[in-house]
């Protein structure tokens, strides 16, 4: 009997590890334009939204070591405290990973309140280590948390389309 969706079936392609790498490599370039006055302080944090993604959907590939090595390179590439980054992707990967069954529960509207908060995690150690560092709070680094939370959804769109794949019914 044919079954009454018209739609096809849409089924996950494995996920290469060089495809993981490049996503990650494409956010680590896109944390190194060069933003200025108001928009420094709005800019996401695309390495953290790649991350999470990453985490909540292939937590056995990618992790807390990946995401503190990642973070590494992000201290080294954004000429910060050695470590704020390496310690803040930490913190963001033990979210995703924990919460990987509850964020993929949800549909995209209600996974991005639930992301808010890791953004909000993740934010808040940028915002101690400058306190401890240079004595004072800069809360202008949480306007980030919020465009961070607000590209959640259209980043997700875009790497799931691009590990989608297309099969017809009648094949199965």
């Amino acid at each position: 009997m044919p079954y009454s969706d018209s739609t096809s079936q849409q089924i996950q392609r494995p996920v290469s590890n060089t495809f993981i790498v490049l996503s990650v490599l494409a956010a680590l370039l896109l944390n190194g334009l060069p933003w200025e006055g108001i928009w420094l302080m709005l800019r996401p944090d695309f390495v953290a939204i790649v991350l999470l993604y990453w985490c909540t959907y292939k937590p056995q590939r990618v992790g807390i070591g990946l995401s503190w090595a990642v973070g590494i390179f992000a201290d080294v590439a954004d000429a910060s405290l050695f470590g704020q980054h390496a310690l803040a992707y930490t913190l963001l990967a033990f979210g995703g990973v924990i919460l990987h069954r509850r964020l993929q529960m949800f549909d995209l509207r209600q996974q991005t309140t639930q992301v808010f908060g890791i953004f909000v995690l993740t934010y808040a150690v940028y915002a101690l280590v400058h306190w401890q560092v240079n004595g004072y709070m800069v809360w202008a680094f949480f306007l980030g948390c919020l465009t961070s939370t607000l590209l959640w959804a259209p980043l997700s769109i875009m790497l799931q389309a691009m590990r989608q794949m297309r099969m017809d019914r009648d094949r199965i």
